[in-house]
């Protein structure tokens, strides 16, 4: 721990060092022109809300720098804008040598050094729009460049790095308590704040000290119901890489295109959902520990066991989309199960294909559990936004989003999940029902879009100093 803390106070002063360089070397004229430079450092085709926020900025006339790794491709309107630069960071693989502590410590000062050049090679911003978390060490990196251009530093808090830190290493390990007081610290010297919670806002206030305005995640303009005839298509086209979409028995007629969900008549084109077709279920993850999919698993184990019992319930066609570290591990639990009557599949889905599949499901489910308890699921939102109901795994502020019984159902535990599908899907297809009722008061629940609710909550912040 020694060693550690000297490399930390090593890096701390070789911060110092470059800082009192930059400043000495110039103070850039306050200024940039309205443009902003939006940060993740993380990966920016996985990152839907600061993509949204480029594309607000980009919308009201402002120069975007979008900076970040380019590992997945991004959402084509953002390729498509011109207002909007991407700007790449390369995504720095750890060090291999040494004590992990030494590893990770040796890691945040190369990554500082990286994000700090890149930051400073791009035009002149006026405002600094960052991620957090990761915000180690990207806080202080960003700050360091306000300092430089004399900009204005905006944290949109999703989270807290911490937090996320510790579901590995414990909350009491020395490296979280460290990086609990980094976050707190230089969270103090951002300009504004944005947060996904008004339980996040006040935490933020009470424990921090940081004044922050709550931007709920609100799903994008194209995550909406899908036709039946861009479910055709999508489902024609996922058919040719994963077996669930393949249609189950050969067409009577050999004038129709066939998946297992819907026909289309190749002679008028008319589309049709298949007779006997499965119920389409989906959940989206980045693959992580706060996720915990054995609880999907074990549900879907009970699931099955309900229809070999007798009981009146659907085939099921399972979609878990996504990438991340755990993928390959619950790919091996998936690999052991034999059903007959449920099929499993997880695809990396392009970004414009994705609200397709989700305005296309009959429900999703979300397995999302806040390592703080102060954020709320994106992919709940976006399935909202497609008028499709949820069954959520319970966490404290999960009641600002989902309202149980009334858009969907919160459950705790696979047997309640397992308990709620044989609910849900009991007569499947059919118009009446909770499923239904929730798709209907989801329909007549206008909700507020993303560009609406920006330009309310983001927008006059941006115009307080221009």
């Amino acid at each position: 721990m020694a060693a550690g803390g000297a490399l930390l106070l090593l890096a701390a002063a070789a911060g110092t060092l470059v800082l009192a360089a930059l400043l000495w070397r110039r103070r850039a004229a306050a200024g940039g022109a309205g443009r902003v430079c939006v940060v993740v450092l993380g990966d920016l085709g996985r990152s839907p809300r600061m993509q949204y926020h480029a594309l607000s900025l980009a919308r009201h006339g402002r120069g975007v720098e979008l900076l970040g790794y380019l590992q997945t491709r991004p959402h084509g309107d953002v390729l498509r804008s011109g207002k909007i630069r991407l700007v790449p960071v390369a995504d720095l693989r750890g060090l291999r040598v040494g004590p992990k502590l030494f590893q990770y410590v040796i890691k945040v000062i190369v990554q500082a050094i990286q994000l700090l050049y890149t930051m400073l090679k791009i035009d002149q911003p006026s405002y600094i729009l960052l991620q957090n978390p990761p915000g180690l060490p990207s806080i202080a990196v960003a700050w360091v460049a306000c300092l430089f251009w004399r900009s204005k530093l905006i944290i949109d808090w999703h989270n807290y790095g911490y937090t996320i830190m510790s579901l590995n290493h414990g909350r009491n390990h020395p490296l979280v308590q460290i990086a609990k007081w980094y976050e707190k610290l230089f969270g103090r010297l951002s300009d504004y704040n944005l947060c996904v919670t008004n339980a996040m806002k006040e935490d933020l206030w009470v424990n921090c000290n940081i004044k922050a305005v709550t931007l709920y995640d609100k799903p994008a303009s194209y995550f909406k119901e899908t036709s039946l005839e861009l479910q055709h298509h999508l489902y024609v086209k996922l058919a040719k890489d994963y077996e669930p979409f393949k249609p189950r028995t050969e067409s009577v007629s050999s004038n129709a295109e066939r998946t297992a969900f819907t026909e289309m008549d190749e002679k008028n084109g008319q589309v049709i959902k298949t007779r006997g077709r499965p119920a389409l279920l989906i959940s989206s993850t980045s693959w992580t520990e706060d996720e915990d999919f054995s609880v999907l698993l074990k549900a879907l184990e009970d699931y099955e066991r309900y229809i070999d019992e007798g009981v009146e319930l659907p085939s099921l066609v399972c979609v878990i989309t996504g990438k991340g570290p755990l993928k390959d591990y619950y790919n091996g639990l998936i690999n052991k199960l034999h059903f007959k009557h449920i099929q499993i599949c997880t695809p990396w889905l392009e970004a414009e294909d994705y609200p397709l599949l989700l305005g296309s499901a009959d429900l999703g489910v979300c397995l999302h559990k806040s390592s703080s308890g102060l954020d709320l699921p994106m992919k709940v939102v976006d399935m909202f936004g497609c008028c499709l109901p949820v069954c959520a795994i319970y966490f404290e502020c999960l009641h600002e989003l989902v309202k149980h019984d009334e858009n969907g159902l919160i459950f705790r535990d696979s047997n309640e999940l397992a308990e709620q599908l044989k609910m849900l899907f009991l007569g499947f297809p059919t118009l009446e029902g909770k499923l239904h009722n929730f798709r209907k008061n989801l329909h007549a629940s206008r909700q507020l879009r993303w560009d609406e609710s920006w330009d309310q909550t983001v927008l006059p912040l941006l115009g307080q100093n221009e």
